[in-house]
């Protein structure tokens, strides 16, 4: 199961690197976007592909104290919006959107015969954003709003059910302009449903509400295209997009959230395997650059360091068991395609190595440490700002390999083993030497 959602998120970025220059390629067939001519006011219409994880905590109002943050799991989703935006000046923009999706993030547990999952099925939001010009060509946002969600636990013992969670989402993305009608966007949302105290009297178990709380929180992530109707109508902008030579050297920062999964897998109990552990936290990055620019193409390498928050906790009366996923770094390779005169989508991978630390509250303390190599797959868009300065979102995920914590245990080797991944989104800004 752990597999094939990874292989799904592998894929993910690789189909929408080639979405993102396919559209682009067909833009360069159609009447090319005119930074003065963009219609940014007017109702559209949109489809997107997207990846991410959630997390679910689960307590008692009848054991204080006893919680686990959390129950993780990954997948990828598709949805279709449809919304209205209204330019108040010429920079400033405010709108409203309704969007449906589908997908499959999902928790897996599989013990001898025994398989479950619980999958988010399908779901909507329903929000407000606010935009600002960054070029006449590429907008930055800001949004908000109201989500649902069902969810379905699978079982092949002939026990399931479903459910549904309603909540609230926030988030932001770069959307940029492609041809006269046309706009492509990176887009991230954090979603944070309510506490449901009845799951148990849903799954057709007697049990007072409270007996056992799950509460849930997603990361997302996704690239998608719009049609604005009446956009090749725009009239003169009162600015102008910055120029912008790709080629040179960089620095830059960043500062992002994410969540993370952590696979566990015990051979000697009927080979069970639970995927898995979650986490979410924030993250801080540096990095630095190479850039060369092809005409249509950049492409470059990139070396960062990060420090990240993302945490999984165990409450114990009395205490807390943590797994922290704290300092790593990557080297990447990237080459993207310029959308416009001042926007880039492009594609990343290369090696990460990442330091976990399982630790306790006092006086335990510190358990076990260890560093694992790994790689990381992702994308994002880019633009300038001005002759020197770029803002970007961007989406990654990474995969680390297995730990293997039999040894530390006094137990056969491969007894008991973990395995990580991560979906990150950063927004970062970056300084280019001339």
């Amino acid at each position: 199961m752990f597999l094939r959602v990874s292989a799904k998120s592998i894929l993910l970025s690789a189909v929408s690197a080639v979405a993102i220059m396919s559209v682009a390629h067909a833009a360069d067939v159609v009447q090319p976007v005119e930074a003065s001519g963009f219609n940014w006011s007017g109702v559209y219409v949109g489809f997107g592909i997207g990846a991410g994880a959630n997390s679910h905590k689960l307590s008692s109002d009848f054991i204080p104290g006893l919680s686990l943050d959390g129950i993780g799991g990954e997948g990828v989703y598709g949805e279709l919006t449809a919304g209205y935006d209204y330019m108040v000046s010429p920079r400033f923009l405010l709108g409203g959107l309704v969007d449906v999706h589908v997908g499959n993030i999902e928790t897996s547990l599989d013990v001898g015969p025994f398989d479950a999952s619980i999958q988010e099925t399908y779901g909507f939001d329903a929000g407000l954003r606010a935009g600002y010009l960054i070029t006449p060509t590429t907008l930055g946002y800001v949004m908000g709003g109201y989500s649902w969600q069902k969810y379905k636990l699978d079982t092949n013992a002939g026990f399931g059910f479903d459910w549904d969670q309603s909540g609230y989402f926030v988030g932001g993305g770069l959307e940029t302009a492609i041809n006269s009608n046309w706009t492509i966007k990176t887009e991230y949302r954090y979603t944070r449903f309510g506490t449901k105290d009845d799951l148990l009297s849903e799954a057709g178990i007697p049990s007072p509400d409270g007996a056992l709380n799950l509460d849930t929180s997603r990361h997302t992530f996704q690239v998608a295209a719009s049609y604005r109707f009446g956009a090749q109508n725009g009239a003169a902008a009162s600015f102008e997009t910055p120029a912008y030579n790709w080629t040179g050297f960089y620095i830059g920062g960043g500062l992002g959230a994410g969540a993370s999964v952590h696979q566990l897998e015990i051979p000697p109990l009927l080979g069970a395997k639970f995927n898995g552990l979650g986490g979410e936290g924030v993250l801080g990055e540096l990095n630095v650059g190479y850039d060369h620019d092809f005409g249509s193409w950049v492409a470059g390498v990139m070396v960062d360091a990060r420090y990240s928050g993302m945490t999984s906790q165990l409450d114990i009366p009395g205490g807390s068991i943590n797994l922290d996923t704290d300092y790593g770094f990557d080297v990447l390779g990237r080459v993207g395609m310029k959308m416009n005169e001042s926007t880039l989508a492009y594609a990343l991978a290369g090696y990460s190595w990442q330091h976990f630390d399982l630790n306790a509250s006092d006086p335990v303390g510190d358990i076990i440490d260890w560093g694992s190599s790994g790689f990381s797959v992702g994308g994002g868009l880019e633009t300038a700002v001005s002759s020197n300065v770029t803002l970007g979102l961007e989406y990654r995920y990474s995969q680390f390999a297995k730990k293997d914590f039999s040894s530390d245990l006094g137990l056969p080797d491969d007894s008991i083993t973990s395995k990580a991944s991560f979906h990150t989104v950063r927004v970062g800004a970056k300084y280019k030497f001339n």
